[in-house]
């Protein structure tokens, strides 16, 4: 699985999401000029970001992700 590059891609598309989502929940906790310029822009690219990682995954277990065998 590992040895697997859709699976790699699978795994950078979902680190992705998870580190836009890190900054976007701390520029809410920080708030201030941050979080007033970049919230949603934040919260778009995530959007946009966690669409392709759905369709990624989708896309890994249709075409055959091991699943465990």
């Amino acid at each position: 699985m590992l040895s697997d590059p859709f699976f790699t891609l699978v795994t950078i598309s979902v680190l992705v999401v998870v580190v836009i989502l890190i900054l976007g929940i701390g520029g809410f906790g920080k708030g201030g000029d941050f979080n007033r310029n970049n919230a949603n822009r934040l919260m778009r690219w995530r959007i946009g970001a966690q669409a392709v990682a759905v369709v990624l995954i989708m896309l890994y277990v249709f075409f055959g992700g091991d699943a465990g065998t």
